[in-house]
């Protein structure tokens, strides 16, 4: 039991909980997704246009005047309901708590992400202690049917469930949720929201007096804390092994957590003030060069008034001179205008011919086979020829897909050659990137009944473009899963990566290719190939799309592959050197 004086103690040393939020913590690619076609079908709208831009670059005052300005000028309650949450969530950022909440309340409840419009106030609700309220927000997120369609975390969402039970006294409440969240963080491995998830809980069990149960907790947080890179998850880790180590009489250990403590606290301190430091450097470097533009507009005038006593005496030598060169260099522009647009031209009639070739046959072969296979359905269906159904079921299915997949591609690959794609470079983790899309295609592989390994370095981080990043590896599981026999194996790791580069290799043991198909795949053409092999479907299009996106993003491709052994498709990505 701990005595009065620890009692107190610990009730101001563990009262601090951790409140986790979706937007800060996790990019929402759904959203993101949806707002990037949003300004393609209002690409009219301007001010939206720049509402949307400065909002995914977290540029919160300008989003704020602008999203302000679109809603003086629409009615559409679609662009109204984004202009709203984009500005509840700029107030949210820049700590305007009450502003914020304001302009979700203004929200509609049709709009297509009112899911993330009662998590933000859920967050509003704990961050201003009314906890019921908070509660009745997120109990609405967890009841959601199927969480997975939505880019909500759950841990999360459990986890300020759990909180909320928590601050109202309900504590088996509070630690079935905090329970919960922990052990679905530890299968994510986020290390952040576990830290702050090991110490809430261990200050639940304090609080009940539960020592034997709490102390383990404060340990792991102590432990985890060492991965990270946060001083404040650091400090208040520390503090606490300092505090548990005092409540067991063990002061020298006590003593050096009370040290490590300081010094986390002096780096936090220092933090801040470098921060403080590059502020106050930042404006003086502006006044500076303010300073040195108008010096140099003063000379500049001086310089003018000199020359104009010149050019007057010279003007009208120079004017038919200038004349006549003028002329011959308009000519030689509107010549080279002319010739730049007969080739933009002829490119654009290539693509538009590829384009018109690939939806006539490929897609005209998919409706075919699936007109051939309803026919058949619908037959069986007649004969209740269950075993043949489920067959051609799986053949629709099969083949929708298929089509899907192409509409897909030339969609990206249409907007990447208009130049209407967006594209942003940044550090990307790629074994999360990984995660992410193999978790869409481990039941395809399920279903054709093929083994799946990965193993990809969590230490490489790449710069690259997250969404051409996520289409070129779903283009390379598709092929994989197509050309791979029953009963084989697809993997995805990563090689011994160089200094410039990292290498994500995606290997499968199917039908392979010989040197010659080799070559042609990896030759730098605007030329869409077609696949030997009639019997899988495919254009072609999809490896031209992987590999202008990887020629785009700064990589480039490799190919080792043996036939009816197997291929290897090595994507090679820059690495983000600047990551700690």
């Amino acid at each position: 039991m701990l005595n009065i004086k620890l009692l107190l103690f610990f009730s101001l040393l563990f009262n601090s909980f951790f409140i986790f939020s979706q937007e800060n913590i996790h990019e929402n690619n759904l959203f993101r997704n949806e707002i990037k076609a949003t300004v393609i079908r209002f690409k009219e709208e301007v001010n939206f246009n720049k509402a949307a831009s400065s909002f995914l670059e977290k540029n919160w005052d300008s989003t704020l005047v602008y999203s302000m300005r679109q809603i003086a000028l629409t009615k559409n309650i679609k662009l109204l309901d984004y202009c709203h949450y984009f500005r509840g969530i700029s107030f949210k950022e820049k700590k305007l708590i009450n502003e914020s909440k304001n302009e979700f309340g203004k929200v509609s409840i049709a709009f297509q992400f009112n899911y993330k419009v009662k998590n933000n106030l859920g967050e509003i609700a704990l961050e201003q202690k009314d906890f019921k309220k908070a509660l009745f927000y997120f109990q609405q997120i967890e009841k959601l049917s199927d969480k997975d369609s939505y880019d909500i975390i759950n841990s999360i969402v459990l986890h300020n469930i759990g909180l909320c039970y928590l601050h109202l006294k309900k504590i088996d409440k509070a630690e079935i949720y905090l329970f919960k969240s922990s052990k679905l963080q530890e299968i994510e491995k986020d290390t952040l929201l576990l830290i702050g998830s090991y110490i809430d809980l261990a200050n639940l069990y304090y609080e009940q007096y539960k020592d034997n149960q709490a102390i383990p907790y404060f340990e792991k947080a102590y432990h985890l804390s060492k991965k990270v890179k946060s001083f404040e998850l650091k400090r208040v880790a520390t503090l606490n092994m300092a505090a548990v180590e005092e409540n067991r009489k063990n002061f020298p250990l006590a003593l050096v957590y009370r040290k490590e403590y300081e010094t986390w606290k002096d780096s936090l301190n220092d933090q801040n003030k470098v921060w403080a430091v590059a502020q106050v450097e930042k404006k003086f470097a502006v006044k500076q060069k303010q300073k040195e533009v108008d010096v140099l507009a003063a000379e500049n005038k001086a310089k003018i008034a000199e020359r104009n006593g010149f050019l007057i005496s010279s003007v009208l030598l120079l004017i038919l001179f200038g004349t006549g060169v003028y002329f011959y260099r308009q000519k030689i522009r509107n010549n080279r205008i002319i010739l730049a647009q007969k080739n933009e031209l002829d490119e654009l009639n290539a693509t538009k011919d590829k384009l018109f070739s690939i939806v006539s046959h490929d897609l005209r072969s998919s409706v075919n086979a699936l007109k051939t296979s309803n026919g058949k359905l619908m037959e069986n269906l007649e004969n209740k020829n269950f075993t043949e159904l489920d067959v051609l079921l799986h053949n629709n299915s099969t083949i929708a897909n298929g089509a899907y997949n192409l509409l897909d591609n030339l969609l990206n690959w249409a907007l990447l050659q208009t130049k209407q794609a967006y594209f942003y470079q940044e550090s990307l983790h790629l074994a999360t990137i990984v995660q992410h899309v193999e978790y869409n295609y481990k039941p395809l592989m399920l279903n054709a009944n093929l083994n799946f390994k990965s193993d990809v370095s969590k230490t490489d981080y790449v710069f690259a473009d997250m969404d051409s990043l996520k289409i070129i590896i779903r283009n390379m599981l598709d092929n994989a899963i197509k050309f791979s026999k029953e009963n084989g194996t697809i993997s995805i790791y990563s090689r011994p990566s160089s200094e410039e580069f990292c290498y994500l290799v995606i290997e499968d043991t199917g039908l392979g290719m010989n040197e010659t198909t080799r070559q042609e795949l990896l030759k730098e053409t605007l030329l869409l190939s077609k696949k030997k092999n009639d019997d899988i479907i495919g254009t072609g299009l999809g490896m031209q799309l992987c590999k202008s996106l990887i020629r785009k993003n700064g990589g480039k491709l490799e190919i080792e592959s043996e036939e009816n052994v197997g291929t290897k498709m090595i994507i090679i990505l820059p690495k983000f050197k600047n990551h700690g």
